[in-house]
């Protein structure tokens, strides 16, 4: 009587122990929780694109509030293609999606060159979509072809990306108008440098999941104390809805420009990069390492997310690395928790009065946490670039040249005022132009020619190629 039951659990054990961490579901408590958890570590980041790319068209508050939801229900949407899947659309991994940095730059250069600013968000969107599309059919071969990807070309664009946004934060610091007596004033500088001390100390002293949200308790200080200077704005909270939905094609039908889609074309072969090396990292974390058919199917993903998102009023759409890192901290590896944080992403998304909280967010004080947002992405960036073998002249010159090339736009903005309009749209963009050098330069110096003659040299002087940099001796 007794060796039955036994036999059962003997039979039964194989199939629990088959089930890998990536595919357990967890208690409902603890998948709401942890996935609540992967929201708040992203939640900064995505709202922080709509919120500059709103800014320089110009958007009311109502507006930027919708703009902000739109963003958070398409991030939901992508995460869930990303963690659940479709066919061979996902890659199956605790994966968090939403809004893209690479693609903020082109944007707003999009915007600038937009006379019409009623126009440049359906502009971006029409790129976005055939971006998307272009992408999604180029999944397969993309996947082959990421030796031409290395970290030196990855690591260059990533430090751009964040390079290219810090300005934007410096902005913010200032004010939300130039043109306002008080634009730069010590207020608001004071403001932006107090949520700067309180983002740190609380990144310092405290762990867990304090730690994870310090950007976001930091707006919320900042937003406290900004109010008896009375700089804090409660009117995008009254006059949001409790209930509303991102209505398809809000701010106008798409429009298609060539100079947009290959601005956003290029940044989507960015997006594909970062998600490709997000991929392989999380991989080795959860245990599952990714293979081309994983990496595959999560750019399919990746770009379809994208190619929908515009339909709600959303922008490009990648994995987010910030969460990469709460994985491995938590060590809460079950897809399904992420596809929890993809559902509060939806309904965060459906609530017009949640999404304009962030709105209610004073400008200096967001320009102190952006300091910490984006110079981070920058720090992400040379990381990268520390594993990229700069001990070879050939990496340093394709570093070197590269990131000149990227901050053009950035430290001389009328550079490429000669050049025709359509293509300041690309020029404009030092992320954009800044990947077109790295791929450039990574092709010539490390791949063109026989295998014998593209070994790098060891770092010498950059116009004195091939002699050893006496050390000590």
């Amino acid at each position: 009587m007794t060796a039955h039951p036994t036999s059962r659990d003997e039979a039964r054990q194989p199939a629990e122990s088959t089930i890998h961490p990536v595919d357990e579901k967890l208690p409902i408590l603890k998948m709401a929780t942890s996935g609540l958890q992967h929201v708040a570590a992203m939640y900064a980041g995505v709202v922080a694109p709509p919120l500059i790319v709103g800014a320089a068209v110009g958007l009311s508050g109502t507006e930027l509030t919708f703009l902000t939801g739109a963003c958070l229900f398409t991030a939901g949407l992508a995460t869930f293609l990303q963690t659940l899947g479709i066919w061979k659309i996902g890659a199956r991994l605790p994966f968090v999606n939403g809004v893209t940095f690479a693609g903020v730059a082109p944007m707003t250069a999009i915007v600038a060159s937009t006379k019409d600013k009623s126009d440049a968000l359906p502009i971006i969107f029409g790129a976005v979509i055939v971006a998307g599309v272009l992408g999604f059919l180029a999944a397969p071969i993309f996947c082959k072809a990421i030796r031409f990807f290395p970290p030196v070309v990855t690591g260059t664009v990533i430090t751009l990306i964040g390079v290219s946004l810090l300005p934007v934060s410096f902005g913010w610091a200032q004010g939300p108008n130039p043109a306002a007596h008080d634009y730069g004033s010590a207020t608001n500088l004071t403001l932006a440098g107090i949520t700067l001390v309180i983002v740190l100390l609380l990144r310092r002293f405290t762990r867990g999941f304090v730690k994870q949200i310090a950007v976001l308790l930091g707006l919320i200080a900042g937003t406290v104390i900004a109010i008896p200077f009375g700089v804090t704005d409660f009117g995008p909270v009254t006059d949001a809805q409790v209930v509303g939905f991102p209505t398809p094609f809000h701010f106008g039908a798409p429009q298609f420009q060539v100079a947009a889609i290959l601005s956003m074309c290029v940044v989507m072969v960015v997006s594909m990069t970062e998600s490709t090396a997000d991929m392989l990292a999380l991989g080795e974390i959860v245990d599952r390492p990714a293979n081309e058919k994983t990496i595959a199917a999560g750019l399919r993903a990746d770009t379809l997310g994208s190619a929908v998102s515009p339909l709600f009023n959303g922008f490009m759409c990648s994995a987010f690395a910030q969460n990469i890192g709460l994985v491995a901290m938590t060590r809460i590896r079950s897809r399904f928790v992420v596809a929890f944080g993809g559902g509060f992403l939806v309904l965060m998304g459906l609530c017009p009065v949640a999404a304009s909280l962030i709105a209610v967010v004073p400008r200096p004080v967001l320009g102190g946490a952006g300091v910490v947002l984006f110079g981070s992405v920058a720090a992400s960036g040379i990381q990268t670039l520390a594993r990229a073998g700069l001990d070879k002249d050939n990496n340093v010159l394709i570093v070197a040249v590269s990131i000149a090339v990227g901050i053009i736009p950035i430290t001389a903005p009328n550079f490429y005022h000669a050049f025709p309009e359509t293509a300041r749209i690309v020029l404009d963009s030092g992320i954009s132009t800044g990947c077109v050098a790295a791929v450039l330069l990574n092709y010539v110096f490390n791949h063109l020619g026989r295998p014998g003659s593209v070994d790098a040299q060891d770092v010498t002087h950059p116009m004195e190629a091939g002699e050893e940099i006496a050390v000590g001796r």
